[in-house]
């Protein structure tokens, strides 16, 4: 199921809005109706798995709230004339710096059409933190400092699918390496980098 709410602001001078007005500020939630919205679901969610304890032991009636927002990578519209050779070093990196791995992961999602709905599974391993959603339908890890043998782990549990930031690998040859080791270790697995 997909719900969509605009954020749109409770008018406090309208009677009938008072109940949500209240229900708002005793969760110390914004007064939107998005936030009426997504308690509703909680509740119903919580009812569901009340009913259907025996019957149903450990059931999601989880949800994701999802806000559009502007895009991960940075504006690189540059004219050559406007760029001067020693600011370079300062355009490495082509994501927005206040950007979450989550909201790294969900780009990616959209980017290669993959469900947003799909379970998604957070691991720590190598000491990084690894997302796999769908089982292995696609891998991804955005920390610094990917190493070869974090990458051929990785490439073990054939992915169908990999990503990894394009300034997360600990060195030259580790970036370089990868498509080589999927290649040997993982063949169907498609590789990329955002």
């Amino acid at each position: 199921m997909i719900v969509i709410q605009i954020a749109q602001t409770l008018d406090e001078s309208r009677k009938e809005e008072h109940a949500a007005i209240e229900c708002c500020q005793n969760l110390g939630k914004g007064l939107t109706i998005a936030e009426i919205t997504k308690e509703r679901i909680r509740r119903a969610g919580a009812k569901i798995k009340e009913q259907t304890a025996t019957s149903a032991p450990g059931l999601d009636v989880g949800f994701r709230v999802l806000k559009i927002d502007v895009s991960t990578m940075e504006d690189v519209y540059y004219r050559p004339e406007d760029l001067k050779q020693a600011d370079l070093l300062g355009h490495l990196d082509n994501i927005r710096a206040d950007r979450t791995p989550e909201d790294l992961l969900f780009h990616c999602l959209v980017d290669w059409g993959i469900g947003l709905d799909l379970p998604i599974v957070q691991e720590t391993i190598q000491g990084k933190t690894v997302f796999f959603v769908d089982g292995t339908g696609l891998v991804a890890c955005f920390d610094p400092g990917v190493t070869e043998e974090l990458v051929k782990e990785l490439a073990a549990r054939k992915p169908m699918r990999v990503v990894f930031r394009d300034s997360s690998y600990a060195s030259d040859a580790v970036k370089i390496n990868i498509e080589q080791i999927f290649r040997s270790l993982s063949p169907g697995t498609e590789v990329r980098g955002i």
